[in-house]
């Protein structure tokens, strides 16, 4: 075989076995998501608007603090939070259930390495 032939099938590899490893980190964000929203769905479900409006100023602020690195389990703590009380929004107010969902969806998706690169 070609040396052209073992460059392909290293690179078709090398690919390979980086993609495997997002799809892992993933699913191990996906399982941290999904243990967080379970832990605190019942205590945002019973915040007050101050409640939230504390709990994203804190967030906003150390999210954009040069200083504070928050940790994994940190940032998806808040970004859950946050993604409930829009769920909360949506079941408070039923014409803007839609709307609430979304946000819901985005701030579910939001991502740790994102955050990491800013």
């Amino acid at each position: 075989m070609t040396m052209r032939y073992y460059i392909a099938l290293f690179i078709v590899l090398g690919m390979l076995n980086g993609f495997a490893q997002e799809k892992t980190k993933a699913t191990q964000d996906l399982q941290l998501k999904e243990t967080l929203y379970s832990k605190y769905r019942k205590e945002v479900l019973a915040f007050s608007k101050k409640d939230y409006d504390a709990l994203f100023f804190e967030f906003m602020q150390k999210q954009n603090d040069g200083k504070i690195n928050l940790t994994k389990e940190q940032y998806y703590t808040y970004t859950i939070k946050i993604a409930i009380y829009a769920e909360k929004l949506g079941l408070l107010y039923k014409d803007q259930k839609s709307e609430a969902q979304k946000t819901k969806q985005e701030w579910f998706a939001r991502n740790y390495q994102d955050y990491l690169q800013k």
